[in-house]
């Protein structure tokens, strides 16, 4: 028998192209499978085979455990017991005594040849895992072998097979059986079913990986990509810069009559392409990714990230594109929120928030309006930058003397000073109803500011959002959603 063993690990193993450990492993536990029969359902067998010879030995296990462990006879023996057969081993340790080996029969043969099957598969997982962890992110070729419901079931070659869910297929695009594909290898994922190959063809990387196969220059790292956008099987954006001054990036990608960016389009069903020069700075990267429209201005808003940008009354429509296609591909192109408006739009727009601005200088610091314009212009957009602004940088400013400057210091700091005196009055004056005093997790620093905010009784709060509640400092999530339920209780008892 020791020696049919031998020939069935060498032919499985040179049939299958896995290793003979692999092989040897699965007979040991049908080995240990079947001599396991003539004992206790829960016994523990091992069987090792001399993998020179083939001979092989099987052994019960047992566990050493303290008597007040001791919970599973057909695996462990106390230490008591150890020490009274001088078995001389320890807690935690495991005793293994050997028993008749099973024959390696017909029954063996088909348990063995059940875990042949099962550890080949394994097998084959980890190889393919193996072989395609480093072309995750890159481009892949295959054959179409079945069209299912949820997906396509691309053969790889090489025993491989990848999974195209139909929502990585670009739009109006189809496939059937035998049909050649390229798609981006997008992940190798794990289930129940073992590792999978997910792959992906509406993933922006897909068309940088298109590039950089048909552009040359991408490849040998003289162009990089540094941004893509799309919109699957519409419209796409792609942003380039190139390290040689030598190279226009922009013409290299479109190629010889526009050659590349075309074998790029077709492969993304017909998908238009619009290739962006990248720019260091944000307002002229973003005015480069709203080509084709032209623009006007750029207003940055760097706290909120977005930027207002301005132009034409009849460029309107282009800028935003069809369904907000174009501002949208351009918004995620550069990272940047982006509201389009006409330049009439955004020179009201600033008007109305330099007014804003001019009448809280006018009021809060006692000055004319043209201080407050000048102001305006300079750059200040709060009391805040007047009071705690460096002096050399107001100094810089044309006509602001020491003495100015110290003035309006003070006043901005004493206005600032009256602001909060006067949140504070209105906390004090803030009176919240009994029935939010007393309820459920609520105190009366917290009922004050919800009053100050105009949500005095528990009717009150129970009409607010958690986002609404978020304004409170301190305040989360998880806890405004919990006041709002206690607020909300006795609405589900009276419609009980």
């Amino acid at each position: 028998m020791s020696k049919e063993i031998l020939l069935v690990v060498e032919a499985v193993s040179n049939e299958k192209d896995v290793p003979k450990q692999v092989i040897f492993e699965a007979v040991e536990i049908a080995l240990a499978s079947a001599a396991k029969r003539r004992f206790e359902e829960d016994a523990l067998i091992r069987v090792s085979i001399d993998q020179r010879t083939g001979d092989y030995k099987t052994y019960r296990q047992w566990h050493i455990v303290a008597d007040e462990d001791y919970s599973a006879p057909a695996f462990e023996l106390t230490i008591d017991d150890s020490e009274e057969q001088n078995l001389g081993v320890p807690i935690g340790e495991i005793y293994e005594e050997e028993v008749e080996s099973e024959v390696f029969g017909r029954i063996a043969a088909q348990t063995a040849k059940q875990v042949i099957v099962q550890k080949v598969r394994e097998a084959e997982r980890a190889k393919m895992v193996a072989l395609y962890t480093e072309k995750v992110g890159k481009l892949v070729h295959g054959q179409v072998k079945k069209v299912t419901r949820d997906s396509l079931i691309i053969d790889l070659g090489e025993n491989a097979e990848a999974s195209l869910p139909k929502d990585q297929l670009i739009a109006r695009e189809s496939f059937r059986m035998n049909d050649r594909i390229r798609a981006l290898l997008l992940e190798i994922r794990d289930d129940s079913r073992g590792a999978q190959l997910i792959l992906s063809r509406n993933a922006p990387a897909f068309m940088i990986e298109l590039f950089r196969l048909e552009v040359p220059e991408i490849a040998e790292e003289v162009i990089e990509i540094r941004g893509a956008a799309r919109d699957p099987g519409l419209r796409a954006k792609i942003a380039v810069k190139t390290n040689d001054r030598r190279i226009d990036p922009i013409g290299a990608c479109v190629g010889m009559r526009g050659a590349r960016v075309q074998a790029v389009s077709n492969e993304m069903n017909g998908e238009r392409v619009d290739i962006v020069l990248w720019d260091d700075n944000p307002a002229q990267l973003v005015i480069n990714a709203m080509a084709p429209a032209e623009v006007d201005s750029i207003v940055i808003d760097e706290d909120a990230h977005s930027m207002d940008v301005a132009v034409k009354s009849d460029n309107l429509a282009q800028a935003i594109g069809r369904n907000g296609q174009n501002v949208r591909l351009a918004s995620t192109l550069t990272g940047w929120s982006l509201n389009v408006m006409t330049s009439e739009d955004a020179e009201a727009k600033q008007q109305e928030e330099s007014q804003k601005l001019i009448d809280i200088f006018v009021n809060g610091l006692d000055i004319d309006d043209d201080l407050a314009i000048q102001m305006v212009d300079e750059g200040f957009t709060s009391l805040e930058e007047v009071a705690y602004i460096p002096m050399e940088e107001m100094l810089d400013i044309d006509g602001f003397d020491e003495d100015l400057v110290n003035e309006l210091r003070s006043r901005a700091k004493e206005a600032l000073l009256n602001q909060a005196l006067q949140a504070e009055e209105q906390l004090d004056d803030a009176k919240p109803a009994a029935d939010l005093l007393a309820m459920e997790g609520m105190d009366n620093h917290l009922a004050l500011v919800l009053a100050s905010m105009g949500v005095v009784t528990m009717e009150d709060l129970a009409e607010q959002s958690v986002d609404e509640l978020l304004d409170v400092e301190g305040m989360t999530e998880e806890g405004a959603g919990r006041l709002i339920l206690t607020a909300r209780a006795p609405w589900f008892t009276e419609s009980e």
